[in-house]
């Protein structure tokens, strides 16, 4: 390795290496991007005589935070401009509010042009399950696509069953792992259940709606930057998109490093990718399978029932419980999966929330990891989200080797209705068991899930470490964890579940990326952790990345030539591939 070129010094670097927790330097080789050396001040200044040194005064560096959950391509499209996003933490906080901005836009935007949406929170909002009679009421005559907050469900209307072309409005055969509501005669009701077919009518709508999916796609990597993430993954990549990663990942000044999770529905899922500028900015590292379904539409696989409240009833909710019901795939189908993809490089994850679910996936991956010898190996397969997991379930997948990626923002957002209105207290106080999960060995990441909730990790360490939701109350406080298990959630454990064991830690052969906050946030009360710490900036390979350099890189790119027209191509041809059963 060369000699560093810079070091950089602050009032506290927190490393998150146990050999060394704190240091006063860090020693960089800019021209590799990688940390030579972290010690004291003096000792660096030594070693390095050349280095050019950079004071950031009272700042704490951490390790860059990591995003180990995200959909950052699909929420670019579905959360900026031309689309309308509509989620209850961006203004929308009820039904009624989103209907009246159904009838503006209807009224305000030419007649024929295609309307998309992103948000609608049936919980939150107190919102139906709407479908195509409820969308043609407020739009006759346009194509309007309504996409659920939690992503697992899709809504439209007749206008949009048209420029689908499905003959005589009936869907096709549904995905794998995905279903169409279908009407008593067989006729569409504009509805899409789980993400196969979702993206199956949600991607030609958004080619059709005429977004920019490279500039969509680029103000959610700088939303992501902004809240102090480096690296986070794509977990719903699809063939089509690779246009858009290549373009993104090429640029000087891109903020994200990005692993991409491949969904098993796709066909070309079993491939490398070819066009891949740059593998440590872009690389594929799994494959995604989505076993049950979202708690705030009421597919997920439990072995206990909803309440039976009126939030429950007004959603439209199922009491149940579900089991097997809310499973995307039989155990046999699971099995199959796995057995296809398991002789590959490929990681899997899992989308699971209820414990039903989460049994029959630890099933299927004992059965996998005996079938392949691979118990005691660092196969690190994943589940991902676990809302309603019991705590032994939590001590099986240590046991297994399985990484956990919890999601702090289920219970931050959620957390008031989930105790008591969607569940019993004994479940809803409970949802998110960070302490379970920590006391029983598992290996737990953090993530957002966005579009699902904001990237803000900074929010989701203060709701794991004080069990307090967006309103201040708190659920289930033996659920508790500590700043620094949080902490490690969202930088070094984060880095070995999306497989990038050069990054989450600040030490010599680690990649030198950064999140520079205001203070330390072991030192201040876990109540103010949000206000008291911000994010200053961050770094990726030794430099301060420049947001601003970042978004001019992307719009000098030709349009005409580029990354719109292969993906509208792309995601058009998923339209004319959908049109027949």
């Amino acid at each position: 390795m060369r000699g560093a070129d810079k070091i950089v010094t602050s009032a506290a670097i927190i490393t998150m290496d146990d050999d060394a927790p704190r240091a006063e330097a860090v020693a960089v080789d800019t021209r590799s991007g990688m940390i030579v050396q972290v010690g004291t001040r003096s000792e660096l200044v030594a070693a390095h005589p050349g280095a050019e040194a950079v004071d950031l005064g009272t700042a704490v560096v951490v390790p860059g935070f990591i995003d180990a959950h995200s959909h950052p391509l699909f929420s670019g499209m579905v959360c900026m401009p031309p689309t309308h996003w509509i989620a209850p933490y961006v203004g929308y906080g009820s039904y009624d509010e989103v209907a009246a901005l159904f009838r503006t836009l209807d009224a305000q935007t030419p007649a024929g042009k295609a309307l998309v949406f992103n948000g609608l929170d049936r919980i939150l909002q107190s919102a139906p399950e709407i479908g195509r009679d409820e969308l043609d009421l407020f739009f006759p005559s346009r194509p309007v696509l309504v996409l659920d907050n939690s992503g697992h469900e899709a809504y439209f209307n007749t206008a949009h069953i048209t420029a689908l072309g499905w003959d005589g409005a009936e869907p096709p055969v549904d995905p794998t792992g995905g279903r169409y509501g279908r009407r008593a005669d067989g006729r569409s009701d504009g509805r899409a259940y789980e993400m196969p077919a979702v993206m199956a009518v949600a991607l030609p709508m958004i080619a059709a709606a005429g977004l920019d999916p490279l500039a969509g796609a680029a103000k959610w990597y700088r939303l992501m930057a902004e809240n102090g993430i480096t690296a986070t993954t794509d977990h719903t990549f699809t063939s089509a998109l690779l246009p858009l990663v290549v373009a993104l990942g090429a640029h000087h000044d891109t903020p994200l490093r990005l692993s991409l999770y491949h969904m098993s529905t796709d066909k070309r899922a079993l491939h490398a990718l070819p066009g891949l500028v740059h593998s440590d900015m872009v690389r594929k590292v799994g494959i995604k399978i989505w076993a049950d379904g979202s708690p705030w539409v009421g597919n997920i696989a439990s072995t206990y029932p909803y309440a039976d409240t009126e939030t429950v009833r007004a959603a439209g909710i199922p009491i149940g419980p579900s089991r097997e019901a809310a499973m995307n795939y039989t155990p046999a189908e699971l099995d199959a999966l796995l057995e296809r993809f398991a002789g590959t490089e490929w990681q899997f994850s899992i989308h699971v929330n209820g414990d039903y679910a989460l049994d029959r996936v630890l099933d299927a991956y004992e059965r996998a990891l005996d079938a392949r010898s691979l118990r005691g190996t660092d196969h690190l397969w994943r589940v991902e989200h676990v809302g309603g997991a019991r705590a032994d379930q939590f001590a099986r997948a240590a046991r297994l080797g399985i990484a956990v990626s919890m999601a702090p923002f289920q219970f931050l957002y959620w957390g008031d209705v989930l105790d008591g209105e969607l569940f019993p207290h004994e479940i809803g106080s409970q949802w998110q068991r960070f302490s379970d999960a920590i006391t029983a060995g598992a290996s737990v990441s953090f993530h957002n899930d966005g579009s699902v909730s904001p990237p803000v990790p900074l929010r989701n360490i203060q709701a794991a470490v004080t069990r307090r939701t967006s309103s201040g109350q708190e659920h289930g406080p033996e659920q508790r964890m500590s700043v620094e298990d949080a902490l490690r959630a969202h930088t070094r454990v984060a880095a070995a579940h999306i497989r990038r064991p050069d990054l989450g830690v600040i030490a010599a052969g680690r990649r030198a990326d950064f999140t520079v906050l205001s203070a330390d946030p072991t030192a201040v009360d876990p109540l103010r952790l949000t206000e008291d710490v911000t994010v200053v900036e961050t770094w990726r390979d030794g430099r301060r990345i420049d947001l601003d350099a970042f978004d001019a890189q992307v719009a000098r790119l030709d349009r005409r030539t580029h990354v719109l027209e292969e993906v509208a191509v792309a995601l058009l041809g998923t339209m004319a591939s959908h049109r027949s059963r």
